[in-house]
């Protein structure tokens, strides 16, 4: 007997029927000895409708009292997943019980829309466990220390789940998705792509914080710091599969480098379409300056990726940085207002039409001549790099969004990410 968590997506929480087939499948787990926690998201599309619903009443920039306000409402939406999963595994004859975030102690900090998990009170699970109850918990939300209803950003309920397990001590936490584990890249954008079986800690890591939708970087590193043994896999495959055929499918994510790993340069592609670049040009090139421009960017709560500062000419350089195209609008606003002056830059300028491509792989630790070959394979598609970051195991690049999809085909192939590799 293990103890398990099961983690499902919106789509698979999409209907009434996808739910029974969620119950089913959890029930299923669960006649087989395991103690089971299911954490599911909001129905499909429900978080939209629920946050456009604020958006008709009030459009204008978020305010902190507004942001409160839209977890209150957000936060909704996966407490009625949780409800009705409980009802359909208590039709399956299971012993279930529902909660949120709040109730099991799900403690967080009080940034709004994006909160952090601190802290999991596994006490009032555990006894539900040990009285034999499926335990079904909202993913997504917590509550800050003035019990604040709060939200973990998109795809929070990976993180929730994630978190979970290790303060439970989960002998493993499956995401059940609607994709069947983790591809070299997005089959939408290369048919070609394959799925991995494995995938190491490190490279999952990297392709989640470059734009790899499959989970959310902060549940990965919640296993990476936990070692959460944690695998993706299809919520799609029928309810009534071999529990040991299913145990084994998708593609795990191992704190483990095996040799098969190393014989891969490259593992896979990620992008990302939500960047968009800011640049202040003619900044004094002195000491201090980059804390200058990103220390009220922190302060805002505005998160930064990409980096470049020019080589200065006459005393003067351009500082150019990405930042996510939800916090676009208000970091041009903050940048314009307040910090350009204040940093007596000569002018703010921006651009919303780019993206991230990048490449991923442990083995690049080894090999060389792998950056070279990416610019390589971009030049030959007459793509232009506006800027580069790289790291032990991956390259990014950011470039005009409208070369995105041709830029991860050509590095696809490049790459030979279509090949199996051979045991």
């Amino acid at each position: 007997m293990a103890l398990i968590v099961h983690k499902y997506g919106g789509t698979s929480m999409g209907s009434t029927d996808r739910i029974r087939n969620v119950a089913k499948r959890v029930a299923k787990w669960a006649r087989a000895g395991h103690q089971m926690v299911v954490v599911p998201s909001a129905m499909s599309g429900e978080t939209n409708r629920l946050l456009g619903l604020a958006k008709d009443l009030s459009p204008t920039s978020a305010s902190p009292a507004l942001m409160r306000e839209l977890d209150m409402i957000a936060s909704t939406g996966e407490q009625v997943s949780v409800g009705l999963l409980a009802i359909a595994l208590q039709a399956e004859g299971m012993d279930a019980v529902s909660y949120t975030g709040w109730q099991v102690g799900v403690a967080t900090d009080n940034s709004y829309t994006k909160a952090r998990i601190e802290s999991i009170d596994d006490a009032k699970v555990k006894a539900d466990l040990d009285a034999g109850r499926v335990v079904v918990i909202t993913g997504f939300q917590g509550v800050d220390e003035d019990r604040n209803i709060t939200t973990l950003g998109r795809g929070g309920s990976d993180t929730s789940a994630v978190a979970i397990a290790a303060a439970i001590q989960a002998d493993e936490c499956l995401i059940y998705t609607d994709v069947d584990g983790v591809y070299t890249t997005d089959p939408r954008v290369v048919p070609e792509a394959r799925r991995m079986s494995t995938i190491s800690f490190e490279e999952m890591l990297e392709m989640a914080s470059l734009g790899s939708k499959v989970l959310q970087i902060r549940s990965v590193e919640f296993a990476g710091k936990y070692r959460v043994p944690m695998r993706v896999l299809s919520s799609f495959t029928p309810w009534d599969i071999d529990i040991n055929e299913e145990a084994k499918s998708g593609t795990l994510i191992t704190f483990e480098e095996d040799e098969n790993m190393e014989q891969a340069v490259v593992s896979g592609i990620a992008f990302n379409r939500d960047e968009a670049k800011v640049t202040l040009l003619g900044v004094p090139d002195k000491p201090g300056i980059a804390f200058q421009i990103l220390g009220p960017v922190a302060d805002a709560n505005i998160d930064v990726d990409v980096i470049i500062q020019n080589v200065s000419q006459d005393g003067k350089t351009d500082f150019s940085f990405t930042v996510h195209r939800n916090d676009y609008q208000r970091a041009m606003e903050l940048l314009e207002k307040t910090v350009g002056p204040a940093v007596q830059a000569a002018k703010v300028v921006g651009d919303q039409r780019i993206c991230k491509v990048s490449i991923v792989g442990i083995g690049m630790r080894s090999h060389v001549g792998v950056a070279s070959k990416m610019f390589r394979s971009l030049s030959e598609e007459g793509i232009n790099i506006q800027m580069i970051t790289t790291s032990e195991i991956k390259t990014s690049v950011v470039i005009d969004e409208k070369y995105m999809e041709l830029a991860v085909r050509a590095l696809h192939r490049a790459f030979d990410l279509d090949q199996e590799i051979e045991a």
